[in-house]
């Protein structure tokens, strides 16, 4: 009994075992795909991210380096096209000492002469730019410059060479003040003159060339500065010299912002326009891609072969009349001929005798079709004679009098 009853038992325990199997089985079938449609698109996204991430970074470097020149290249430009703005150097005055010491005054006037070149290599005025020349002289409320009164100061420019090619003279005086007003001014500002934070002294400024231009052909190099006056009191002395600008230089000089935005953003349009031209001919080898180049030559060469297959059309159904033109009509048969020269000759059976129109019409559908394969090749020129010719070959079995094609056929 016992081993009768194990086998039911062991089917029970093996039967939902067999089941787990089977489902893990077709669990492990259903998630197989899944996994692996999940895989691919892990890769193509990574692939794409990496791709789309290289391709931004490209981008990026390409717009800095565009950037980077289009900021130099507005820098070169400013610094080549700008000219020295201001320009200012003291005035070392000198004269002569060897007279009689007797006289109270100078024994020559003060003479200085002032050089226009930085680094005495460039020049500081620019070809063609106008500059405001002054001189700015600091002198003392001494009695002798007050009884001074005026006195000339002269300015001569020179190349070179040494040439002199300008020379203007001004005349100048210190301002009136009166001994109220001096002495009211002393006691004001009596504390600072007596810690030397104040002097009693006068600025006077002097225009010597209010539009000065200097010639592209005789460059002005330096200049001689001479006061006409032997009893002069100086402190010291300072040329100015200051451009004023026109047109293009007068927006950069004024709005330097503003021109420094608009040339920056002009040279990097136009080197983004240069560097997409550039692509575009590095990956298509042009600004059109190739396909559309193709098709338009394609279509150009089926309009040339359409009006070929045309015109040879044209020749060949013209070649055709004048063939028929020229072919000879049929009179009569044989047996007909006999007859009539009175000959007892056999004549040949009535079926055989319609035989040419069969034959004529298989010629007829040869040359059609020759006429098609012609239009399908292109444009042949054939020779009518060598046709005419072929045609008579070919009906060479058929048994008939034909006359010879006379002068008046060709009409």
């Amino acid at each position: 009994m016992q081993e009768h009853s194990d086998p039911p038992q062991r089917q029970q325990s093996t039967g939902p075992r067999r089941g787990s199997a089977v489902r893990s089985d077709t669990m492990g079938g259903a998630m197989g795909p899944l996994l692996h449609w999940l895989q691919d698109v892990a890769f193509v996204t990574f692939h794409k991210a990496r791709r789309t991430l290289f391709q931004a970074a490209i981008l990026f470097c390409t717009l800095c380096l565009l950037l980077w020149v289009s900021i130099f290249l507005y820098g070169s430009f400013y610094y080549s096209y700008m000219p020295t703005v201001s320009f200012s150097t003291p005035v070392h005055f000198y004269y002569t000492s060897d007279c009689d010491a007797t006289e109270s005054g100078l024994c020559s006037f003060p003479t200085a002469n002032i050089s226009f070149l930085k680094n005495d290599r460039d020049q500081v005025m620019a070809n063609g730019q106008p500059y405001r020349v002054s001189i700015e002289l600091e002198m003392p409320e001494s009695p002798v410059n007050e009884q001074l009164g005026m006195f000339m100061i002269k300015m001569s420019c020179y190349t070179k060479g040494g040439t002199t090619v300008s020379s203007v003279g001004r005349s100048t005086m210190l301002h009136f003040r009166s001994s109220l007003l001096q002495t009211l001014s002393t006691l004001f500002f009596s504390p600072l003159l007596l810690t030397g934070m104040a002097e009693q002294k006068q600025l006077i400024e002097v225009e010597l060339y209010p539009d000065y231009k200097t010639n592209a052909y005789h460059p002005t190099v330096g200049a001689v500065i001479e006061i006409h006056s032997r009893r002069i009191q100086i402190y010291s002395a300072q040329l100015r010299i200051h451009a004023y600008f026109t047109g293009i230089r007068y927006l950069l000089y004024n709005f330097p912002l503003m021109s420094a935005v608009i040339g920056v953003a002009t040279n990097f349009a136009f080197l983004s326009v240069i560097a997409l031209f550039g692509y575009l001919q590095f990956m298509w080898g042009g600004l059109w891609p190739p396909d559309q180049v193709r098709v338009r030559v394609m279509m150009g060469d089926n309009t040339r072969m359409q009006r070929r297959r045309e015109e040879a059309r044209k020749r060949m159904e013209r070649e055709n009349s004048q063939k028929e033109l020229n072919t000879p009509t049929v009179i009569g048969s044989i047996s007909g001929a006999c007859d009539f020269q009175g000959i007892g000759v056999v004549s040949e059976s009535s079926p055989e005798s319609p035989s040419v129109i069969p034959e004529a019409s298989g010629a007829e559908a040869t040359q059609t079709q020759q006429e098609e394969s012609l239009d399908s090749e292109g444009p042949v020129e054939t020779d009518g004679s060598n046709e005419l010719n072929g045609s008579f070959q070919s009906q060479t079995g058929e048994t008939a009098v034909r006359h010879r094609p006379g002068p008046w056929m060709s009409l």
